[in-house]
């Protein structure tokens, strides 16, 4: 079962970044739980964080798999991210940008980690037998 940081906590930036290569080729076909979670922000900024796969580990998607919303406040933030859609995906990645408009500073600053949990198969099966009953 993975269970790993794509950016580790109580990371701090003030500009655009990517976190480290992650190996997930152990769980190519699984269903990924990403979790924001922003624990410091000062006002009038903005952070967007999002995921991107490789197949060496050296060149990245020119597209992000999976995106968080763009993110203005303190607060944890899930995201799936299906590995089964991206059979290529072998490595993923955060990349995160950062913005500050208004007053004060201009330099943005953030305090945030982003989590990666793998979502057992039976869990899976348990939520889509569920949401199948209720339609």
């Amino acid at each position: 079962m993975l269970d790993t940081f794509l950016v580790p906590a109580n990371t701090t930036v003030t500009a655009k970044g990517d976190g480290s290569a992650i190996d997930v080729s152990g769980v190519s076909k699984s269903t990924l739980l990403a979790t924001l979670e922003i624990s410091k922000i000062v006002e009038q900024e903005s952070l967007d964080v999002s995921i991107y796969g490789s197949a060496d580990g050296t060149t990245w998607s020119p597209k992000p798999l999976a995106a968080f919303a763009q993110q203005f406040y303190r607060g944890q933030i899930p995201l799936l991210l299906d590995l089964a859609a991206h059979p290529d995906t072998h490595y993923v990645r955060a990349h995160w940008d950062v913005g500050r408009w208004g007053r004060g500073s201009e330099v943005p600053m953030f305090e945030f980690q982003v989590t990666l949990k793998q979502i057992p198969p039976e869990v899976l099966r348990e939520a889509a037998a569920e949401a199948h009953s209720r339609a």
